[in-house]
């Protein structure tokens, strides 16, 4: 059904059960025509604020309410609040609970943290957060219709995460401190072994083993590199490293 007629049988259940002075039906509807104009207009503080309106004037109807508290979100999620949004977003799955549009908002909050996520040298919290959602909303919701566009952000964020523990351990081997290089890097192939990233994670503890006199472990680690990635673009690199220390 669409939100309008929606909206509209709200708005007549709720009018017709006040006896309060409230502002005309058309006034609350002109509210609400202006939020949705301005939303597609990509107006996005002057939808908020008409969709404000619109909850104010349908405080006492938990339908209007809900419709306002989805499009105050929305709004905020398309000007990139995304703060401000995720926990608009959570309100609204907090106070309509049985409404069919919680899975959306539980998807979109798992948005806000994704969409928040920086370089691999910057904080991690927004795709520590973003897997944890991801995650929880793949478990809770397992019919959804965003269910596949989920798990793919998903395995993006674990690549991601995988990208990180590469870089730390990267970093680790060119400052010379090569045990706490392969100790984040063993880690990284553990926990995530099937992201393609992983490939020179291999490579570096390829370079690190060698480094510490463990040439066995050092072979070892190229041929798991041959092994999983063979079309990877270090097995030259890591094949001459070995023939080098043979």
């Amino acid at each position: 059904m669409p939100l309008r007629i929606i909206f509209c049988l709200c708005l007549i259940g709720f009018l017709a059960g006040c006896t309060t002075k409230l502002p005309s039906s058309n006034s609350i509807s002109q509210y609400f025509s202006s939020g949705e104009e301005q939303l597609r207009e990509k107006n996005y503080k002057e939808s908020i604020e008409n969709w404000k309106k619109v909850k104010e004037f349908g405080a006492n109807s938990p339908q209007i309410s809900a419709i306002a508290d989805l499009k105050i979100a929305d709004a905020q999620f398309e000007s990139k609040n995304y703060i401000e949004a995720a926990a608009t977003y959570e309100s609204f799955a907090k106070f309509h609970p049985k409404n069919d549009k919680v899975p959306y908002a539980y998807f979109r909050i798992a948005l806000c943290s994704y969409l928040q996520i920086g370089t691999v040298d910057r904080d991690q919290a927004p795709v520590k957060n973003a897997v944890t959602q991801f995650e929880n909303f793949i478990r809770d919701y397992p019919a959804s219709e965003y269910l596949h566009e989920a798990r793919e952000k998903l395995e993006d964020c674990y690549s991601k995460q995988a990208e990180h523990e590469i870089y730390i351990g990267r970093f680790y081997y060119r400052f010379g401190k090569y045990e706490a290089s392969i100790k984040r890097l063993e880690e990284c192939v553990a926990r995530y072994p099937k992201q393609p990233v992983t490939d020179e994670a291999y490579l570096y503890l390829e370079k690190a083993y060698f480094k510490t006199g463990e040439k066995e472990r050092g072979k070892e680690a190229f041929n798991r590199l041959f092994i999983k990635f063979p079309t990877s673009k270090y097995i030259k690199e890591a094949d001459s490293l070995m023939k080098s220390y043979q």
